[in-house]
């Protein structure tokens, strides 16, 4: 970072939306050796919100503590007698490395300056035919070449972080939703390309052996000669299954703008390309991506069935039984007595009479004073009459006693994901979105979701009320 240049720490901002401070970043000519000598008072004159401030210098500490380590680890190296053999372990001097690496990675990275035929491209925001992207990727595999120093087996993360900073700087590369795998897909075939005719590279031989190269394997009959090669069959082999999802992922997006959708022929193509989804989740692509390229994830429906594929369990069902066998001791507990969602309830049996909506109404406070009941953070599991302020799942409900007016949804990253009939459907879809999009579970709503996951999953010895 000490030696970025301004365009590449303005790279960096926009990679973090702090877009908005590179004009002034720009003005003040604020390279990587200026952003790190940054202190409070300079902050405060480059950037006006207080948000941005915060950002902005807690990214800065964090590059300087992650510096510090290194420089700590490499002198006690350098010093270490041996009556500390530990502290030069080979195994945890490599570990430490891997993940300074992985660290650099996702909090360093900053796109390659492209030659001038191509920025002029991009500035004009005009999308590039087939050899202009060729070129910019030949450049990101060149770049992604150095930060690996010298390797040609980038991993799937990296991959990732790299076409991700590419989208954010320069959106309009994100033709119809689906540039991230397009993108991804060319860098990947690009460094195929570059290792296929490698024979003197020992991490490039070490790999084709283990996919069943041999090592100075050789044609010797004319069936050999006319036979593609291992890397070129696979290549060929992954190119065609990458058409063919390309065609199930565009029909998907299609089906999803109609009103009238064919839902048997939906499963089938949710089906088909739930390993390439599951990939990309536990790869960490961005959630707009995943959603973008398979948006019936929106769906409720799909979203039980996607948790029902990955589990074999009927979340919608179990759902129901909870609130069935629960609602009325939760509300019978003390802890919840003087609660405002218990208060607001009371207040609200007055008015009716009819039995369907009373134990929909207890069923629903039920569910909104769980948190509470495990003495856990509500605010991590809905937000009652107020903006969502969290970005792990969380509901959003309004009125929640109100028959004729109340509104659930759900909200990942803080973005509505999905509008949900009642307090069981949201509640099934709270647990739902923590499997299917493998988020972790905040700490300050651990026992709640525990207890729901005992029960859906049927543990033998589920976690019982307090």
């Amino acid at each position: 970072m000490e030696n970025w240049s301004v365009d590449q720490v303005c790279n960096w901002l926009r990679q973090r939306n702090l877009g908005e401070l590179v004009p002034k970043f720009r003005e003040e000519e604020v390279s990587g050796a200026a952003l790190l000598a940054l202190n409070d008072r300079m902050v405060q004159q480059l950037v006006k919100k207080i948000g941005h401030q915060a950002v902005l210098m807690d990214l800065i500490h964090k590059y300087q503590q992650q510096k510090s380590e290194l420089e700590s680890l490499t002198h006690c190296c350098e010093t270490a007698s041996p009556k500390f053999p530990e502290v030069i372990s080979g195994k945890n001097l490599k570990s430490f490395f891997a993940r300074y690496k992985t660290l650099q990675w996702t909090s360093s990275y900053a796109l390659p300056d492209f030659p001038y035929d191509v920025k002029c491209l991009l500035a004009e925001k005009k999308c590039p035919d087939h050899s202009m992207r060729i070129r910019i990727i030949e450049f990101l595999q060149a770049d992604m070449t150095k930060y690996l120093e010298g390797s040609l087996y980038p991993n799937s993360q990296q991959y990732n972080i790299v076409v991700n900073a590419l989208l954010q700087a320069y959106p309009f590369l994100d033709e119809d939703g689906n540039g991230f795998l397009l993108w991804k897909r060319a860098l990947k075939d690009r460094f195929k390309y570059v290792r296929r005719p490698i024979e003197d590279d020992e991490q490039v031989l070490r790999n084709k052996c283990k996919f069943g190269h041999r090592r100075g394997q050789t044609r010797k009959s004319s069936f050999a000669e006319n036979k593609p090669d291992d890397d070129q069959v696979q290549a060929e082999e992954v190119h065609l299954e990458g058409d063919a999802m390309d065609v199930h992922i565009k029909w998907l997006k299609q089906e999803y703008m109609k009103t009238q959708r064919n839902w048997k022929e939906v499963d089938n193509r949710m089906n088909v390309t739930i390993e390439v989804r599951r990939k990309m989740i536990g790869d960490k692509a961005p959630l707009k991506e995943i959603l973008r390229l398979f948006p019936f994830l929106r769906c409720p429906y799909q979203l039980f069935r996607e948790f029902q594929l990955l589990t074999h369990m009927d979340i919608y069902k179990k759902t129901v039984e909870i609130l069935e066998v629960y609602s009325e001791n939760i509300l019978s507990l003390y802890v919840v007595r003087n609660n405002p969602i218990n208060i607001m309830l009371q207040e609200n049996l007055k008015r009716h009479t009819e039995e369907d909506i009373l134990k929909y109404m207890k069923m629903t406070a039920a569910c909104l004073l769980l948190p509470d009941v495990f003495g856990d953070d509500s605010s991590l599991f809905a937000a009652v009459n107020e903006k969502v302020k969290v970005v792990t799942p969380v509901l959003e409900v309004k009125n929640p006693f109100n028959v004729n007016s109340c509104e659930f949804a759900l909200y990942v990253e803080r973005e509505e994901l999905a509008q949900l009939d009642d307090c069981t459907m949201a509640l099934a879809a709270l647990v739902a979105a923590f499997h299917v999009f493998d988020i972790p579970c905040p700490k300050r709503i651990h026992r709640t979701l525990s207890f729901l996951e005992s029960l859906v999953f049927e543990v033998r010895s589920p976690a019982s009320l307090p």
